[in-house]
């Protein structure tokens, strides 16, 4: 992380470097380029929450398209290929553009820009998230299901206090990989007009005619937050393993 700030410090040094380049609109030693700072981090707590969210509904829907696949019912592990293909198919900014667009008109209801990235999201990961349930659940040795069996235990105690725990802990770098995924993804939905990092950035590329030096503060802002939730993983993973 020091490193990392050190990094950042070198390159607003590099205003008088060149006369094509303008790191001020960026210097937080001015008064503008304190102001630029700020407006760009405004888009913060739209990218932390619209991830976080998504996130969390793509995990609970994934689960849910994730148990129909462990059935020997043909019917039920239909309906998991099929979504599973399907949603997977789907590029996720035509996703997001058919979200708000297009289910407006289809449901006849009012969708706002958030809630449709949130929805756009957690529909394109929970695909993902659906197969990593699946291969967790089944890398658990059957033994485990018959101990379950042997002391009385039903589907749905055995799946939240024997199977889940032990499949978490497996595939908790997966989901890890998926946040971070989701945080990448979520710059897709500035597109819509969602006031996230990403659009912020681009509003303040039009007012001041800088991309190169604009967009690579909006890099940083990214990579910090990515090494951010990276490290929050890793411990968390840690702390399973004790």
């Amino acid at each position: 992380m020091n490193r990392l700030l050190l990094a950042l410090c070198f390159v607003l040094l590099l205003t008088g470097c060149s006369g094509d380049w303008g790191w001020y609109v960026v210097d937080p030693t001015t008064p503008k380029g304190r102001i630029n700072l700020k407006f760009l981090l405004g888009g913060l707590y739209y990218t932390i929450a619209l991830s976080v969210t998504a996130i969390v509904i793509s995990i609970i829907v994934g689960l849910l398209v994730a148990l129909p696949a462990l059935s020997s019912n043909r019917w039920l592990n239909g309906f998991n290929r099929v979504y599973v293909e399907l949603v997977r198919a789907i590029p996720i900014l035509v996703m997001i553009l058919w979200v708000y667009y297009g289910m407006p008109q289809l449901l006849n209801v009012t969708i706002t820009v958030f809630w449709a990235g949130v929805i756009a999201l957690a529909l394109s990961d929970s695909a993902f998230e659906a197969e990593i349930f699946r291969a967790g659940i089944q890398s658990i040795d059957k033994g485990q299901y018959e101990a379950s069996h042997t002391i009385a235990l039903g589907y749905f105690d055995t799946m939240r206090f024997i199977i889940l725990p032990q499949a978490i802990r497996r595939i908790l770098p997966a989901l890890g990989n998926q946040l971070v995924y989701m945080l990448k993804m979520s710059s897709l939905v500035s597109v819509i007009g969602m006031q996230e990092l990403t659009r912020k950035a681009n509003e303040l590329v039009v007012t001041e005619y800088r991309p190169l030096e604009i967009y690579t503060i909006l890099l940083l802002e990214y990579l910090v937050l990515i090494l951010i939730v990276s490290a929050g993983v890793r411990w968390l993973e840690r702390r399973l393993a004790q």
